[in-house]
């Protein structure tokens, strides 16, 4: 669980730092690259938090 936690947050620091280039360097692969893992990590929470919720339900 801390695992995933500390995943979650140091991808969403990744995607911050690459945004923050993007803003100060205006080369777009910053942007891209800033989405894609932003997009990323949204996609792996919300898959992490539908197993969790799936192994409640079923009592695992």
């Amino acid at each position: 669980m801390i695992v995933a936690r500390i995943l979650v947050f140091a991808l969403l620091g990744l995607s911050v730092a690459s945004f923050a280039m993007f803003a100060l360097t205006a080369d777009a692969r910053y942007k891209r690259f800033g989405l894609v893992v932003l997009k990323w990590t949204v996609v792996a929470g919300l898959a992490f938090f539908a197993i969790l919720i799936g192994s409640r339900l079923l009592g695992i």
